[in-house]
């Protein structure tokens, strides 16, 4: 991988990953459905007028709107809201890549192997150890409310992935490239409004109407970050990787992410975890190493000099 993209792919994880701080701050002056709402607002202005609709269904871009705007992240906002550690959620959410194969595995048809299998088993250690020792803990407590819908989360976002890949596969069926970066702009049309709705049955109109009086500044920038940064940026890049690159190369960067969402949140928000939600946690990173990284393919590519060029290979896509 040049240097230079390399670069890109550590600003895309470091992104993602300081993503669940900003939810925490910006959730100190925003109620989590308005948070939501606000988020998908800003992305679809000014966005989706330079950024042309993908040659696909609305239905598709309805429905990803709604599992991923209104689902997960209507979860994970409220989840965050009522005590879930901001750091402790970015582990959490990355269950989605093994809850997306196992959706493949029904809907799609596609295979799970040994290696996937065996990742999910070590995982569901983890999962397990984090959410009793969560529940019991003394260092750092979290609500069992909090902590099984914040378990919601990637299960919309898996959703949505294989909507994603449906829609994708349709396009090249056609003939065309999968446009991901135009369906997250076009589908933030979906959001605003029914999380607006919630936001008025969740937190009351009085409340929804003085938090919008009185934007702090930390709440802005906030919503701005989750909604430039966490989601334009974020996404356009990296789309932009993984179609120069194999998957095997660009997708066990995306194991950063939590490794950031803890750093940046013990930082900034002073969060601890106790030693058996380290060891969860450990169990859980350890199941998606071993999901995830095809150490063969990786070293393969991986002993190639750093400023070399890549030829795209479609099989890899």
């Amino acid at each position: 991988m040049k240097r230079k993209d390399l670069v890109l792919a550590l600003a895309v994880v470091m992104g993602w990953g300081t993503n669940f701080t900003f939810m925490k701050l910006g959730l100190d002056g925003i109620p989590s459905m308005l948070m939501v709402a606000m988020r998908y607002l800003f992305v679809m202005v000014p966005a989706i007028f330079f950024v042309k609709k993908p040659n696909i269904s609305f239905k598709y871009i309805i429905l990803y709107g709604l599992t991923v705007g209104v689902g997960q992240f209507a979860c994970m906002f409220y989840a965050i809201e009522i005590g879930m550690p901001a750091g402790l959620a970015s582990v959490i959410m990355q269950l989605q890549a093994f809850i997306t194969p196992a959706l493949a595995a029904i809907f799609l048809r596609e295979k799970l192997n040994f290696r996937q299998l065996t990742g999910f088993a070590i995982a569901f250690i983890g999962l397990i150890t984090i959410g009793f020792a969560s529940v019991t803990g003394d260092i750092i407590s979290v609500p069992l409310k909090a902590f099984l819908i914040t378990i919601c989360a990637p299960v919309f976002w898996s959703i949505s992935n294989i909507i994603s890949r449906i829609a994708s596969d349709e396009l090249v069926d056609m003939g065309e490239e999968p446009d991901t970066f135009g369906m997250v702009v076009w589908s933030s049309i979906v959001p605003p409004i029914p999380m607006f709705v919630l936001s008025l049955i969740f937190h009351r109109p009085s409340v929804v109407i003085d938090s919008i009086r009185n934007l702090n500044l930390v709440s802005v920038f906030s919503v701005l970050f989750l909604a430039y940064i966490a989601t334009l940026f974020c996404y356009g890049a990296w789309n932009y990787l993984i179609f120069k690159y194999p998957l095997s190369v660009i997708s066990p960067t995306s194991l950063l992410v939590p490794v950031f969402g803890l750093l940046v949140s013990r930082v900034v928000l002073s969060e601890q975890l106790s030693l058996m939600q380290w060891i969860g946690v450990s169990f859980l990173l350890l199941g998606l190493i071993v999901t995830n990284l095809n150490l063969k393919r990786f070293f393969h590519y991986g002993s190639l000099p750093m400023d070399s060029c890549e030829e795209n290979n479609p099989e890899n896509h």
